[in-house]
């Protein structure tokens, strides 16, 4: 591989707002490849994946490059560099590279690659919290699969089509995919492409979603005509999957504190074809009061840590804290006991997380069944998933019913 100068430094510029400045690593790559229109799809292709590979590696190419934070302009060439030998690239006659130590670089990574906090790149703390939580064989195996590209995952908007009829719709535009055994409306990418550019998706047939989320709704358990309420929905993901296993009949109310993700819900439903959302902004108590002991299934997608999904976030391992952690648990705590309170006698609840740590997951359903709030619900059934034994994103579901 031939490295481009340009192409380089758009790099280097991602990585001082991504580093330096604590910018989101996918907000800040959308606009580097916004910035060259004769850029092909292997040039993007290399400014997304390097800026993304030393994202992921920061600590370890740090570590070999021995430059520490905040990185300069130089430390973060040094790093570029560690990263283009580790890969067998031939750097270039620049001045950024003079006196880079090849050999050197090939022997610290291999010193460093005994360590597993250096080996899969991550602060000590996560470390020390995953090993305490789920032991050294299964810590040591997740953390590594975390540091894995993930797949492109589709889920099929069974509202607008088939996943048999979008499969040849993709086919013919370029686009090979394969479904994934036990997931119903899953298809997985052969090989990574644009998929927002196809007319596929600006009708609506498809959405952008990991297999281990399409669980969720599943899970849920819901029917057409049902009343259901997601509370933390975010920008949807769930809503529209839930909406179209409810073949758009009955009444889902999308929750969430901030009004900017539901405006992005309400652009995606209309996209998807789905007409039986109704959108509410969490700005008091009132709103959940309201919807006390009215709904037939209740989802709680709560806010957690994220570590079942770093493989899509690398940059989220080095803007977490201990802190953020401990407050996280109690908030999720706080809206299990409140929003439960809308789930009607006989109804359902589920509890998810995008964590693996069994201090956000079963041990806070655990909690909620032996409060006050919780006396009245019973476990159904629960399903961790680990990255290293599904190849998805580690998650966790659990599925409780409220007494009659």
């Amino acid at each position: 591989m031939r490295l481009h100068r340009n192409l380089c430094f758009s790099v280097i510029d991602g990585l001082t707002l991504i580093f330096n400045e604590g910018k989101y690593a996918d907000k800040v790559i959308q606009q580097l490849l916004k910035r060259d229109k004769r850029w092909g799809a292997r040039d993007r292709a290399f400014v997304a994946e390097t800026t993304y590979d030393i994202v992921r590696w920061k600590r370890l190419y740090a570590e070999i490059a021995e430059v520490k934070e905040p990185f300069n302009r130089d430390n973060l060439w040094r790093m570029f560099a560690v990263w283009a030998t580790l890969k067998g690239i031939k750097l270039p006659d620049w001045k950024y590279f003079e006196k880079t130590p090849t050999r050197k670089i090939k022997g610290r990574f291999d010193e460093f690659s005994k360590i597993r906090k250096f080996r899969e790149s991550i602060p000590d703390w996560i470390d020390n919290v995953g090993l305490e939580e789920l032991g050294e064989e299964k810590w040591t195996k997740e953390i590594a699969m975390q540091n894995e590209q993930a797949d492109v995952i589709l889920r099929t908007n069974t509202l607008k089509t088939t996943k048999e009829k979008l499969q040849n719709i993709l086919f013919d535009q370029g686009i090979e995919t394969e479904p994934i055994k036990g997931y119903n409306s899953a298809l997985k990418l052969v090989e990574r492409a644009n998929v927002f550019v196809t007319d596929a998706f600006k009708n609506g047939f498809f959405e952008v979603q990991d297999a281990s989320s399409q669980l969720v709704a599943d899970f849920l358990d819901v029917k057409p005509g049902m009343k259901v309420v997601d509370t933390c929905a975010g920008a949807g993901g769930k809503t529209l999957h839930i909406a179209s296993l409810m073949e758009n009949k009955g009444q889902i109310v999308a929750m969430d504190i901030y009004e900017s993700k539901l405006k992005k819900l309400k652009v995606r439903a209309r996209r998807n074809g789905v007409h039986n959302v109704e959108l509410k902004v969490i700005d008091s108590t009132k709103p959940i009061k309201k919807l006390y002991n009215k709904a037939d299934r209740v989802l709680i997608d709560a806010p957690c840590s994220g570590l079942g999904v770093l493989r899509r976030n690398p940059d989220a391992k080095w803007k977490l804290e201990p802190e953020f952690l401990d407050r996280i648990r109690e908030t999720q705590q706080e809206v299990l006991q409140q929003y439960s309170k809308m789930v009607k006698p006989n109804g359902k609840l589920v509890y998810a997380t995008c964590s693996v740590l069994p201090s956000e997951n079963q041990n806070q359903v655990e909690a909620f069944l032996k409060s006050e709030a919780g006396t009245n619900f019973s476990l159904v059934k629960d399903k961790k998933v680990l990255a290293h034994t599904s190849g998805f994103d580690g998650f966790y579901m659990a599925l409780l019913e409220r007494k009659g």
